[in-house]
């Protein structure tokens, strides 16, 4: 005999109504779970850079003409899969110099090569710190996230770890900043990081460079 639930139709015979009943609380519960917005305490510490992303580092290497940064950049890809919190934050206390948005394909986000022809939004960022340097927060569409959400304008002040912006569903962060002899980076290619958390790079006068790149 039929039964008529919340979202089943009166044709479906019981277990029918619970089973579509319970996949439709599931995929509920995943979307509240995606759009979660953790409290974060970011550390205070001028030194460090700190990550723009929740997710996984997929990559730490060299790029030789960054753009905005005007020279040799290290660069950081932080790949959000569909479980991560998907808000962006910023890596220190900046000023938002220019953000540029930029139409492109949507293939799959763990690859480098995904920042250089999919959809994306660059956020050219100064820190308001010293050293006072150029930084640059690429927001990259993946294969399922279509939308990138940002609402920070130019000209405006960021505080380290505060929001700004986030990409919807699977996706990729990247941060780059001069590759300095000061700039040490303090993550692995693995490495589980934390929106506003995690510290990425230090810069450090007193240390030789322990940048683990790739050439």
């Amino acid at each position: 005999m039929g039964a008529t639930g919340l979202f089943g139709p009166a044709w479906l015979p019981l277990w029918g109504v619970i089973a579509v009943e319970g996949i439709l609380a599931a995929i509920l519960a995943w979307a509240l779970m995606f759009f979660r917005d953790p409290r974060r305490e970011p550390p205070r510490d001028d030194s460090v850079l700190l990550a723009p992303a929740d997710g996984t580092i997929t990559d730490v290497d060299r790029v030789q003409d960054a753009e905005f940064i005007g020279g040799p950049a290290l660069r950081v890809g932080i790949f959000l899969s569909i479980f991560n919190t998907h808000i962006n934050r910023a890596p220190c206390d900046a000023k938002v110099e220019r953000i540029t948005y930029r139409p492109g394909k949507y293939v799959n986000a763990m690859s480098p090569k995904a920042g250089q022809v999919n959809e994306s939004n660059n956020i050219a960022m100064v820190r308001t710190g010293h050293p006072q340097d150029r930084l640059l927060v690429r927001q990259i569409s993946g294969a399922i996230a279509r939308r990138i959400v940002c609402a920070a304008k130019e000209g405006q002040q960021l505080a380290g770890g505060e929001q700004f912006g986030m990409i919807k569903f699977g996706s990729r962060t990247e941060l780059y900043l001069s590759a300095s002899e000061e700039v040490v980076c303090l993550v692995r290619i693995g490495d589980k990081v934390k929106a506003g958390v995690t510290p990425l790079v230090k810069y450090d006068r007193q240390s030789p460079p322990k940048t683990h790149v790739r050439s």
